[in-house]
């Protein structure tokens, strides 16, 4: 299985570097991930609405070009279904069975995604109500497809 993760933005923190290196190691074994890293469109201090629609749809044609074809993409945005664990590793086994090799996340800037992103997706996703920062968000998806694979593989890692 493809797992790729498209995300606006780089992590900053060593400490949020580390933990991500360390769950990409751990995924290793059960799929091949790539991580994109595109730039976020600069915005001022106070945006205006249309500058904030402007680099959504500046930033949707940076993540458009990076989807391969065929993919089932799953848009990260508040909006999206929330799913416990189990129903997420079920998930992702249910893409695999249907022969959907190539899953795609999208994780994107400060300012979300643009709706023609959200529309093009397969599948809305929310890990929480809360809200993350961008870098906690992609660690802790990158988690949980770990996490998903133990379920599905019998690990004991999930408890």
């Amino acid at each position: 299985m493809n797992i790729t993760i498209i995300a606006l933005g780089k992590l900053k923190e060593k400490y949020m570097r580390d933990f991500s290196e360390e769950y990409q190691k751990r995924l290793s074994a059960y799929c091949r991930l790539n991580i994109i890293e595109l730039s976020p469109k600069k915005l001022p201090d106070s945006p205006s609405q249309s500058e904030i629609n402007n680099a959504l749809e500046a930033e949707a044609r940076q993540i458009k070009a990076k989807i391969p074809s065929g993919a089932y993409v799953f848009s990260m945005c508040i909006e999206g279904k929330q799913m416990s664990s189990t129903e997420f590793s079920q998930k992702i086994s249910n893409l695999a069975v249907d022969g959907k090799s190539n899953i795609v996340f999208i994780l994107g800037s400060s300012f979300g995604l643009s709706e023609e992103i959200k529309e093009l997706s397969d599948s809305k996703f929310s890990l929480s109500e809360m809200t993350f920062p961008h870098q906690m968000a992609r660690v802790m998806l990158l988690e949980q497809l770990y996490r998903a694979f133990q379920i599905s593989s019998g690990g004991k890692y999930h408890k």
